[in-house]
């Protein structure tokens, strides 16, 4: 059967899937565990094994692939209000897959440099005023970043007015000049940026994680998985336009990547207010928009589940005590690849998959608050108003493998007891049971409409 093959270097596992392009139709799909430390084609050729047991012999046409191996790709990045460009190289690091592990605001200092070496990013993303504005923070956190004896790539995207001299400064380090990511209030300028990002992915960060081996066999490592996933729910959302054999997507939608370590959350809706009289505080959001939660995990991020919900929801959840709970996640935390055994455990490990869909939808969504004028009473939108969109997608093992997968989308939805929170408020459910987004966003990129048709085969409404 001829195929093409799409292969995801995950931190955990490297999963394949081979698709039939001519027949739009899923062949197959297998995962082995990712084996970084020593030879990463190992893990590969376990689950290329796995995968013709089911598929039969296969005739690779192409094969493609993403990676978040080895912890994927970690950003810092460095603003200066934390309101305007710290939030805007946030969105645009974390749109282009990265995982952001700090954001710094105004001048950095003498601690903020030993943090930043300590932290060892694979990127840096140095913003900082409008265009015309201010432009001492970022000259002077250029030369901060140029004295410090740590090996990562700038990307310059604040101030143009600035940006010479920035450059002047940083010549002894490997340094990208992009356009400002918000050139003047209120407008957002994040594409570039996101594309510079993922072509540092492709040049440098895979030969630092190793996976340059694997070039050859694979034919081209495109982008980081969670880039991948983010192309894929933005094509089942929107679907193809005229001239690309058009065919609808499912509308707007919230898709949350539940994992071991970290949760990734995103949504593909405009967010604008629902009600009247709203007024609308902070950045305009991004209509495709991902967040990710790198605290919050089944496994090695338990305890980050623990911190955020807290011992009482997850004891409600579970209908366990809190000390029980407690000891479970210690063990979790200890042993990250244990299963679950006996009805505590399992139960345990719903509490914990209902609770980080929780945190991490709510993290997401935007909020509405009340303030009082000297008018009267006002409502404040900050982030995105996602009550009304209809679909919500869940994937990740944790997920669509639990039988009580409705009970745990219900907490990704909005309730009486969070008045605030702006999560939608119900609509339809679909399951990505055979774990297919990275595979589909890879695919996506040469062959947008066979992807898009097997998604509509494969990620079925739940209950269907």
């Amino acid at each position: 059967m001829e195929a093409v093959l799409l292969i995801d270097f995950g931190s955990t596992n490297t999963k394949v899937t081979a698709v039939d392009i001519a027949g739009e139709r899923l062949l197959g799909t297998a995962a082995a565990f990712t084996t970084v430390e020593s030879d990463i084609g190992e893990g590969l050729a376990q689950a290329l094994t796995e995968l013709e047991k089911q598929a039969g012999p296969l005739r690779v046409l192409k094969r493609r692939a993403c990676s978040s191996a080895a912890g994927g790709l970690r950003m810092v990045a460095g603003g200066l209000v934390p309101s305007l460009t710290a939030e805007a190289a946030r969105l645009a690091s974390l749109g282009a897959g990265a995982k952001v592990v700090k954001v710094f605001s105004y001048e950095l200092t003498d601690e903020d440099a030993a943090e930043i070496a300590s932290l060892k990013p694979d990127i840096f993303l140095l913003c900082g005023g409008v265009d015309g504005g201010n432009k001492e923070v970022i000259i002077h956190n250029a030369r901060m970043l140029a004295a410090l004896q740590a090996d990562f790539p700038v990307l310059l995207a604040g101030n143009r007015t600035a940006a010479a001299e920035c450059e002047k400064i940083l010549s002894g380090r490997e340094l990208i000049r992009c356009p400002n990511v918000l050139p003047q209030l209120g407008k957002l300028n994040i594409e570039p940026v996101q594309a510079q990002i993922r072509e540092l992915f492709l040049r440098r960060i895979i030969r630092a994680k190793g996976l340059s081996r694997e070039q050859e066999l694979v034919s081209g490592i495109l982008m980081p998985t969670p880039a991948a996933v983010k192309r894929a729910v933005e094509l089942l959302a929107s679907g193809l336009p005229a001239g690309q054999c058009p065919r609808p997507g499912i509308g707007e939608l919230v898709a949350v990547d539940l994992g071991g370590a970290t949760t990734d959350v995103y949504s593909v809706a405009r967010g604008m207010p629902q009600a009247g009289e709203v007024i609308l505080k902070g950045l305009p959001e991004p209509f495709s928009k991902r967040t990710v939660e790198g605290d919050i995990g089944m496994r090695y991020s338990a305890a980050g589940v623990l911190e955020a919900a807290g011992a009482a929801r997850l004891a409600e959840l579970s209908g366990l005590e809190e000390e029980q709970v407690a000891a479970g996640i210690a063990r979790l935390s200890a042993h990250p690849d244990a299963l679950p055994g006996g009805a505590e455990e399992e139960n345990l490990d719903f509490a914990l998959a209902a609770a980080a869909v929780e945190t991490a939808v709510t993290r997401h969504a935007g909020t509405l608050e009340e303030i009082y004028t000297p008018a009267g009473p006002a409502l404040v939108q900050t982030g995105k108003d996602l009550t009304a969109v209809d679909n919500l997608v869940l994937t990740g093992g944790a997920l669509i493998r639990n039988p009580r997968i409705r009970e745990i989308a219900a907490c990704a939805r909005s309730t009486r007891k969070a008045p605030a929170s702006l999560r939608p408020k119900g609509g339809r459910l679909f399951i990505d049971r055979s774990y297919i987004l990275a595979a589909m966003g890879l695919l996506a990129e040469e062959y947008p409409q066979a992807a898009l048709s097997i998604m509509y085969k494969e990620i079925q409404k739940y209950g269907d």
